[in-house]
């Protein structure tokens, strides 16, 4: 009995827990263990600063330790916690997080947690997020491997470099011996918030933060896909990828030393390379001019760049790349690392597009990296790709590339392609006016007039919808596709319509006889209100 007193006295004057909350979203799942935890026994430290975009490492230069982590926030995508709220854009990367937990600065914010709680979609997903592509196989089987032998290779890179949520949440949080999150769609706060009072009123004191999994938590939320993990430990076979990871997210290392790291990285098997290519490309894109003036620097750079069987064997692989957004980014790091001049990297580009024009495989994707990566419309780009002879002008795809890289003729063509009766055409057309936004005010209002006498519908929304990203400013235009709405024999194009004028600037238009219109040529919508009530109504307060 007096063990059991003595036991009972420690426990008593013992400091309370500290229990962190990270909150990007919904605050309901925070409120919840706020208000049914003991206040003698549990303190919380609220580590997002409104106003701070740094606040995480803010927390670390605090000296801020947790004994239980509480992040709440949307994380479909895997690469960041956001909130879908207009009025905050809070956000949290995976990136971030890597560096709180590979940096001795940041030691303490993660080193004494017992429990992670992660309230968002997707966090212990175990899909893979890379996958090793065609071009793996065909690498390892030209090195000398067997078909099966390069098969069994390839299977074992994914399953150490896939990089699925659940396993880039487990390195981040390594040793934790608890892990709550969903391996798919979780639910919203507002749910989350009174299955969490029930879970409350039968758990035991203490619980939180205790260090295991929850029974009673888990059957709770296992309609919503709750599961329970382990942090990764040294033991984990996988240990030696989350070394790999920090060496380059450590702050604690040189800018020399993760050089020399990046090198030794590089000259490893290149399909290995092409796995971790995500954190070299971002290592070598942060390091800026200043940097690379530093004597060591740039002897470890000068190194890199003087390997030339490396540089062979990475641009080989490169061009052998069955994504086209892949081969991209590895010619940009090739850059880079000073593998590439940009002349050099742009003659990978347009031969890879021609290639591609050649076997028939050009799609959205390509139209996307055309007009991303080439902004500023060098036509000679667009000469040099028509001199090889593989666009054809009646390629919708092929002339929003070369609308891209700054061909006139092909911009006219593309432009007209929005105006297909074919839905294909008309989303290459719509993709390449996300990055060529309409200008000229006399093709605006031919885009608006052959818009307005299409007669697919489903190809007239698609055009419509693409017209609304242009925020109309033209009267004439308005009053086109004002004129469109009573002749609509379609909802959803009656919904576009006003899609495109609930944007606009309507008091250039009359107000008055637009929403009259509206009113009386409605179709009715089986879903209540929607975007033409939203726009009658602004239209009657205006």
């Amino acid at each position: 009995m007096a063990c059991l007193a003595a036991a009972a006295s420690a426990e008593a004057g013992a400091a309370p827990k500290t229990v962190c909350t990270v909150t990007i979203n919904s605050s309901d799942e925070r409120d919840v263990f706020q208000r049914r935890l003991p206040r003698d026994e549990y303190q919380f430290v609220e580590l997002v600063q409104r106003g701070n975009s740094d606040w995480l490492n803010s927390a670390c230069q605090r000296g801020v330790t947790c004994d239980a982590l509480i992040i709440s926030g949307h994380f479909d995508d895997g690469t960041e916690f956001y909130t879908d709220r207009f009025d905050d854009k809070e956000f949290l990367t995976v990136h971030e997080m890597q560096r709180a937990s590979c940096s001795a600065s940041c030691s303490g914010l993660f080193a004494q947690l017992k429990e992670v709680y992660l309230f968002g979609c997707n966090t212990l997903k175990s899909e893979p997020r890379h996958i090793a592509s065609a071009e793996v196989a065909r690498s390892l089987v030209r090195t000398g491997h067997s078909q099966a032998d390069a098969e069994r290779v390839a299977a074992l890179l994914n399953d150490r470099y896939g990089q699925s949520n659940r396993d880039r949440l487990r390195h981040v949080f390594k040793d934790v011996p608890v892990l709550y999150g969903f391996s798919s769609k979780a639910p919203l706060g507002r749910t989350a918030g009174p299955l969490l009072e029930r879970y409350f009123q039968s758990a035991p004191s203490g619980e939180v933060a205790g260090g295991r999994s929850s029974p009673s938590l888990l059957s709770l939320f296992a309609p919503s896909s709750m599961i329970a993990v382990a942090g990764l430990t040294d033991a984990d076979p996988h240990a030696g990828f989350r070394r790999d990871m920090c060496g380059l997210a450590d702050d604690r290392p040189s800018d020399t030393q993760k050089l020399v790291f990046v090198h030794e990285v590089l000259r490893r098997d290149v399909t290995e390379v092409r796995m971790f290519l995500d954190h070299i490309e971002r290592y070598a894109a942060s390091i800026g001019p200043a940097q690379r003036l530093v004597p060591e620097v740039a002897a470890a750079l000068g190194a890199i760049e003087g390997d030339r069987r490396t540089r062979d064997r990475f641009i080989e692989f490169a061009r052998d790349a069955d994504e086209a957004a892949v081969q991209t980014r590895m010619m940009a790091l090739a850059r880079t690392l000073g593998w590439l001049s940009p002349a050099q990297e742009r003659s990978e580009f347009l031969h890879m597009i021609a290639d591609r024009m050649a076997r028939g495989s050009l799609g959205r994707t390509e139209v996307d990296l055309a007009c991303t990566n080439h902004h500023d419309r060098d036509a000679d780009l667009a000469r040099r790709l028509l001199a090889t002879g593989a666009p054809h002008a009646g390629n919708v795809t092929h002339s929003a590339v070369l609308a891209c890289l700054g061909s006139a003729e092909a911009h006219a063509r593309t432009l007209h392609a929005l105006t297909s009766p074919r839905d294909e055409e008309v989303s290459i057309a719509q993709a390449y006016l996300r990055h060529r936004p309409l200008a000229n005010v006399v093709e605006l209002r031919t885009v608006t007039w052959d818009i307005a006498r299409m007669t697919a519908s489903g190809a007239q929304v698609r055009a419509l919808e693409t017209l609304a990203k242009q925020r109309l400013a033209d009267p004439q235009s308005l009053q086109e596709i004002a004129r469109l709405f009573p002749l609509a024999r379609s909802l959803e194009v009656q919904r576009a319509i006003a899609g495109i004028l609930i944007r606009a600037d309507t008091t250039l238009l009359p107000r008055a006889d637009l929403a009259r219109s509206l009113r009386q040529h409605r179709l009715k919508s089986p879903d209540g209100n929607d975007v033409i009530e939203v726009l009658i109504r602004l239209l009657q307060s205006a």
